[in-house]
């Protein structure tokens, strides 16, 4: 109790402060204040599936690759790397100096024993199907075979081999992903559930865990044995949960927090002309969407009623009254800006809004519904004020065009994330998809059947069978055609309703130094510094 005491006091005094070299034992310690907008469900690699979680994971761990400021995976733990010349099989060199934060060495067999994990149906992980294009994963994936059966092989301590079963040209954009990252066998047998624990995880990048208070800070702190130690700047990193956007707003401003998770939909116009060059806002490679449980009525073999609620929506409102921070309306799953792609859009796209609210209500008479037999249905969203806003326009919209009235239902989001897994109680639901590389796929296999990634429980054999071709295709044109395919099935099913593609908006204070915008956002801690004083 004496340390979480002394933890909190530290916390409720820092504020936005200066910074001075690590090797000068008077100077005190730089520590950077972020906001975060949900707590992290869990900070274990390979069971993590949240956002929130990845951004606190790419501080503390590392994998083969990292993003450096831009759209393109750099090495990291890899020192080069080697590829067959029919793309199957990659073989990496890691480098020599690779520590735990406990100072015992980083191996290949600890890469290996991550990748494991994360297809073993044991885990249960969200991520499992990230491999899915690794020899034998999908067999893994699905209980048929020995995860010991992985194309993932340590030949020595510092070569490490991935055998694939289609050429895959985003393998090495999946290999900076933190389910990818090595796990310390000791200590995961060792803690068991408690792996994730500060004290108890240890770390292969830039930071540690130090301490955690759920649903209030995430605490880390540098990892003396990180091969890049050196070029690191920033002493300590501090997450404080701020669900609230306003409230993380007032943190800011009172100088509590150097960079925020969000800006508030309310204050967006207010917080461009009090904070100029500090608002950053920039397109990102994700959507925000409603996903609907096909595994019961009313929504389980009704395209007719998902495709009438989808069409009731007016997107161009929902992003300029609501939202209003840049956002674009989204007629089609893959967001625009993944290059040699081109997303395909939802056949209403090109409607006026009378016509497309007539064929909405057509729709939902044929689907058996009426002003004398209206729909009940519950829609689950998360705490938030933009979510409530958002959630409070489409039950509008809905009650405007068809004439039924959804019953909103607010859940923290553990527990939201629970009810979408489970596909029990749901019935519409918010959430959202952030692409995890710079391909068309990461968005696609989320929506192929048994991934469960795939929150509607999404299944088509048209779909599957697309996605399958698209992946076995070495001409890039090919597959493209392929992948476009798959789009317009899904689509054309409405298995959910996107609503619009993110931007990104952060407030980063003048003393921070290294920002850069980017369609992943991605911002390690360890790639940011602080102005030095004058």
């Amino acid at each position: 109790m004496k340390a979480l005491h002394i933890l909190l006091l530290f916390v409720a005094f820092a504020v936005v402060a200066g910074c001075g070299g690590k090797d000068d034992e008077t100077a005190p310690i730089s520590t950077l204040q972020r906001g975060l907008q949900a707590d992290a469900e869990t900070l274990d690699p390979q069971k993590a599936r949240s956002t929130q979680a990845a951004d606190i994971q790419r501080d503390i761990g590392e994998g083969l690759f990292t993003y450096r400021h831009g759209i393109d995976p750099a090495p990291a733990s890899v020192e080069r790397w080697d590829m067959s010349e029919d793309g199957l099989t990659y073989t990496f060199h890691l480098r020599d100096d690779l520590r735990w934060s406990n100072g015992d060495a980083v191996t290949a067999d600890h890469f290996v024993a991550g990748m494991r994990r994360l297809v073993d149906p044991a885990t249960a992980a969200f991520y499992g199907e990230m491999l899915i294009d690794v020899e034998n994963a999908e067999g893994i994936v699905s209980g048929e075979i020995p995860v010991s059966m992985l194309g993932v092989e340590a030949v020595d301590d510092r070569t490490l081999v991935i055998r694939l079963v289609r050429p895959t040209p985003y393998l090495i954009g999946i290999l900076a992903h933190p389910s990818t990252f090595p796990v310390h066998p000791p200590s995961l047998a060792e803690h068991g559930e408690r792996y994730a624990r500060p004290g108890n995880l240890l770390s292969n990048g830039a930071y540690v865990l130090d301490a955690w208070v759920p649903g209030s800070l995430i605490a880390l702190k540098r990892n003396e044995h990180y091969w890049d130690n050196d070029s690191t700047a920033i002493d300590a990193v501090n997450f404080h949960v701020l669900v609230q956007d306003t409230t993380e707003l007032n943190r800011y401003r009172a100088g509590e927090l150097h960079i925020t998770s969000t800006v508030p939909s309310n204050s967006f116009a207010q917080v461009r002309e009090e904070f100029g060059d500090q608002l950053n806002v920039a397109s990102f490679l994700a959507v925000y969407y409603l996903g609907y449980n096909l595994t019961k009525p009313p929504f389980k073999d009704n395209r007719a009623l998902r495709q009438a609620l989808s069409m009731a929506i007016d997107r161009e409102e929902l992003t300029k009254k609501v939202t209003a921070r840049g956002e674009t309306p989204a007629y089609s799953w893959v967001p625009p800006g993944i290059r040699g792609y081109e997303p395909v859009q939802m056949g209403f796209a090109a409607l006026g809004r009378e016509e497309r609210e007539q064929l909405a209500r057509r729709l939902y008479k044929e689907a058996g519904y009426s002003e004398d037999n209206p729909l009940e249905v519950e829609l689950r969203y998360n705490t938030g004020d933009t979510h409530q806003r958002i959630v409070a326009a489409v039950q509008s919209m809905w009650r405007e065009v068809l004439g039924f009235e959804a019953e909103l239902y607010n859940e923290e989001f553990q527990v939201l994330l629970t009810h979408m897994r489970e596909a029990e109680v749901t019935q519409v639901f918010r959430t959202s998809w952030v692409g995890d590389y710079m391909d068309p796929n990461t968005f696609l296999a989320v929506m192929r059947s048994n991934n469960p990634q795939n929150m509607p429980r999404y299944s088509s054999t048209e779909f599957d069978d697309f996605m399958a071709r698209a992946g076995a295709q070495v001409d890039p044109e090919q597959r493209k055609l392929f992948l476009e395919e798959a789009e317009r099935v899904m689509l054309a099913d409405y298995p959910l309703i996107p609503l619009y593609f993110y931007v990104t908006r952060h407030l980063v204070h003048p003393d921070v130094e290294g920002w850069g915008d980017n369609p992943l956002d991605y911002h390690y801690s360890q790639q940011l510094s602080f102005k030095a004083a004058d």
